[in-house]
């Protein structure tokens, strides 16, 4: 090994990707030992981290090119020892110089100082912090000040995130790409237009209200109304994702849907206020489109919304079937409520999705239209490989013995089906046309019955949904 010319060692070292691997191969000798510090660009730790000053100084000296790095405190308890803090991050501020890459999770005792420490990092491009309930908005600030080379930020669970001048100043220096605010309860959608400028450069856009404070908010929320009708240069998004938002017609989101030229996957997951008109534009612009997730809210119990009940229709689908030729995964969904199918797309609309795009994937939860005629149609799908049932409960034996006829399909997923029992899977069974299937919680199903009815089958069976 010593008369191995370095080049190929670290050819050798960098063809191990498992950590505990890396770690076995770099003690066997002091040469590999030192040729794979200086080839770990990346770390991952968390509560394991103990002392937490002396461990982390340690590992930044020994591994000092470290470009990326992940510390995660998930399932932390104080009888494991103390958490990263403020110190530790001045650690990794002075200690990696080459930082490029950091996640910090549940690390809850890092404060605004702690931020103002990793403002020194000149070079860093990608911050994401998930819950750190004491990170202020001026902590943020300070590190974007600093770092402006920032094109990744995300912020989950940041609950005393309150002011905005952060992101106003984002706005305006039109560097960042991927943003990711999600539960930050103090934030809304009509903060969201201090991005200015920066629309035009942003390419990931997630944006998530918390759940539990969106209804009771909603009325402050029609605060988007204040957004001016104003040209919002978002043509560079590829990806969107919004959740629990509302959506104020004419404006504020309403205008991001309709202005991605370029996007590629959208993620709509309960947004109050989408219509037809919305996503009828977004196909018309988005002719790259290749994944959407609809997520529909069942119930529309809420006063606002009494007398003029906003709702996605066939229209919606037939729009992106006719406009989005590259389309190849879809998701459909209804939310629990009393009325499940009150706005449900019809099986027409589905099917006309199935028959124009070039759908590889389908998922259908609580889509109360789909049936074994829906089933039937599937099995002319040419391009269909993955099909996730959820909660379809007009499906029964007779569909679900036509899934063998799908020309392509190699993965099942059932769900909370209550129409389908064994006799559903005979026709598969050892015909090993499937790759997996898996059958989680439907009741007249049993492990027995699915063996065999693929290559890999993964059963479980939890009824408790059902009381």
């Amino acid at each position: 090994m010593d008369n191995l010319p370095a080049e190929l060692v670290l050819d050798i070292l960098g063809r191990i990707k498992r950590t505990t691997d890396r770690n076995s191969v770099s003690l066997t000798c002091k040469r590999l030992y030192k040729l794979d510090n200086g080839l770990r660009i990346y770390m991952r730790v968390g509560c394991g981290l103990h002392p937490v000053c002396d461990a982390l100084t340690a590992l930044c000296n020994r591994f000092h090119n470290l470009e990326k790095v992940e510390i995660i405190y998930s399932g932390w308890m104080s009888k494991l020892g103390k958490q990263l803090d403020d110190n530790g991050l001045l650690i990794l501020s002075s200690c990696c110089p080459l930082l490029k890459d950091l996640t910090l999770s549940y690390c809850t005792f890092i404060t605004d100082a702690g931020l103002s420490y990793l403002a020194s990092c000149s070079g860093l491009t990608s911050l994401k912090l998930k819950f750190a309930p004491r990170i202020t908005g001026c902590g943020i600030y300070s590190l974007v000040v600093g770092c402006k080379a920032l094109s990744v930020l995300h912020l989950i669970r940041c609950l005393s995130v309150s002011s905005m001048e952060w992101l106003e100043y984002l706005g305006k220096h039109e560097m960042l790409e991927d943003l990711c605010i999600k539960n930050c309860r103090v934030i809304g959608e009509g903060d969201l237009i201090k991005l200015g400028p920066t629309w035009r450069k942003l390419k990931r856009l997630q944006f998530e209200v918390d759940a539990n404070y969106r209804y009771m908010k909603l009325y402050d929320r029609l605060a988007v109304d204040q957004w001016q009708k104003q040209s919002i240069p978002c043509e560079d998004m590829l990806e969107l994702s919004l959740v629990n938002c509302v959506i104020s017609p004419g404006r504020g989101l309403a205008c991001v849907i309709g202005k991605c030229k370029n996007l590629e996957k959208i993620h709509l997951d309960m947004c109050v206020g989408v219509r037809d008109s919305d996503i009828v534009c977004l196909a018309q612009k988005s002719s790259s489109l290749r994944s959407i997730s609809l997520r529909v809210p069942s119930d529309f119990s809420l006063p606002l919304l009494q007398n003029n009940p906003l709702r996605l229709t066939d229209e919606s689908l037939k729009a992106v079937a006719q406009n989005c030729s590259l389309l190849d995964t879809v998701r459909l969904s209804f939310s629990d409520g009393e009325f499940p199918s009150f706005s449900s797309f019809t099986l027409n609309g589905i099917l006309m999705l199935i028959q124009m795009c070039p759908i590889r994937e389908l998922v259908l939860d609580h889509v109360c239209s789909f049936n074994d005629v829906g089933m039937q149609a599937l099995c002319s799908a040419q391009y269909l490989q993955i099909l996730e049932l959820v909660r379809c409960q007009e499906i029964t034996d007779v569909g679900m013995q036509l899934a063998g006829q799908i020309p392509q399909l190699c993965t099942l997923r059932l769900n909370k089906c209550l129409g389908v029992t064994d006799d559903g899977f005979k026709p598969l069974i050892e015909s090993y046309k499937l790759d997996l299937l898996v059958v989680e919680d439907c009741p007249q199903i049993s492990e027995r019955g699915v063996q065999g009815a693929a290559k890999s089958v993964t059963f479980k069976q939890d009824l408790s949904w059902m009381y």
